[in-house]
């Protein structure tokens, strides 16, 4: 899991632990990687820990090798880590606070996800959540979404998470392999100080998504509730 050393990441982490799951703690910085892991194991949860750097293919390919030599598979992957850096309107945005968005956001899930599939696919029927936002909805965001966040790159690189899993899903429609985008909801942690949701409820649906039975749904937008519209 990306993002795992704190917040949503690290409380999907606890909770896929209790479930039975060795989690991975990918982070790119093996410090904070390292606390989190002994995090979970004062909470009684074995987890373990791998350099990547979502914008480092490098380190993304050397993770993947970590894993297939250690288990020779990946029952799941959730791509987890992003960035929020949104702080003008979209016509005052610097360009290279957008490329940067895209280049985590969007071009790293893409690089995880492909490096990791044959993993995936020796699991046989792994399971891939790419946490996504309400934010990515055109439907919504084109309504009745809040005006008071009116930004250009998070959720448009959210939007185009949500195209990506769609293209995953077709490609692997034949396989047991199941890839859904999740909205957490509005959650406390450090990307969103005045959120009120906490990790736990946050984490819950993620690892509802990572855990679905063979009959689940693949290639869907959802939140706690259900179905988002595109």
């Amino acid at each position: 899991m990306t993002g795992a050393n704190r917040g949503i990441g690290f409380e999907v982490a606890r909770q896929l632990g209790r479930l039975g799951y060795v989690p991975i703690v990918a982070s790119r910085d093996r410090g904070l990687g390292m606390a989190a892991v002994e995090r979970l194991a004062g909470v009684g949860v074995a987890a373990e820990y791998v350099g990547l750097d979502v914008t480092d293919e490098a380190t993304v390919r050397a993770a993947a090798e970590w894993v297939d030599r250690r288990y020779g598979r990946l029952d799941a992957l959730i791509n987890n880590a992003a960035i929020a850096v949104d702080d003008a309107p979209p016509s005052q945005l610097p360009i290279d606070s957008f490329r940067r968005t895209f280049e985590t956001n969007v071009i790293g899930v893409f690089t995880v996800t492909t490096v990791m599939l044959p993993l995936l696919r020796a699991a046989g029927d792994g399971r891939i959540v790419n946490l996504s936002s309400g934010s990515a909805s055109l439907s919504l965001t084109s309504s009745d979404w809040p005006e008071e966040w009116n930004a250009a790159a998070y959720p448009s690189s959210k939007s185009a998470v949500n195209a990506l899993t769609v293209q995953f899903a077709t490609e692997l429609r034949a396989t047991a392999i199941k890839i859904n985008a999740v909205d957490p909801g509005y959650t406390l942690t450090e990307m969103s100080p005045g959120a009120t949701r906490t990790t736990a409820e946050a984490a819950a649906v993620v690892v509802r998504f990572a855990t679905l039975d063979a009959d689940g749904p693949t290639g869907g937008f959802f939140n706690a509730e259900g179905p988002i519209p595109w």
